[in-house]
């Protein structure tokens, strides 16, 4: 395998860690548990606060989706080379960071509750962004 193949697959690996952290909150959510948070205290306080869902629709939810579609693009790309599949996972990370932003902003300054899971969810997403980025940025042109 060359470098940027084993780049990819890492970038599968990482999403597919993210997916099935948002996977459990969104079961958690369903099943009406809050989940177990050892590190730091604040999970049930995020978990079931206002800003869990959307439209009726949990956040998780929402984050095991975005997952399962980078997830998506990425196998897809490997398998077929389509170029259109590395765009639309580009552009998906930076709603993935941007929403990743937003929820660790409401957790320090709205709700003052951090979540074991939603960071670790955050944190997928940002090295998700970081590698589309790094791994697909547009070569330096020559400045003569």
């Amino acid at each position: 395998m060359n470098k940027p193949t084993v780049m990819l697959w890492v970038m599968v690996a990482i999403a597919f860690i993210g997916f099935l952290d948002a996977s459990y909150l969104a079961v958690e959510h369903f099943l009406g548990l809050v989940p177990p948070c050892t590190i730091v205290a604040g999970c049930d306080t995020v978990t079931t606060s206002g800003y869990a869902a959307i439209l009726g629709i949990p956040v998780a939810l929402l984050g095991s989706l975005y997952y399962l579609a980078i997830i998506c693009c990425l196998v897809g790309y490997l398998q077929t080379s389509r170029e259109e599949l590395l765009k639309i996972f580009r552009y998906l990370t930076i709603g993935g960071l941007l929403a990743s932003a937003y929820f660790v902003a409401l957790q320090l300054f709205v709700i003052h509750a951090i979540c074991l899971y939603c960071m670790v969810s955050a944190t997928t997403s940002t090295l998700l962004f970081l590698g589309a980025w790094i791994m697909f940025r547009p070569a330096k042109s020559a400045i003569l």
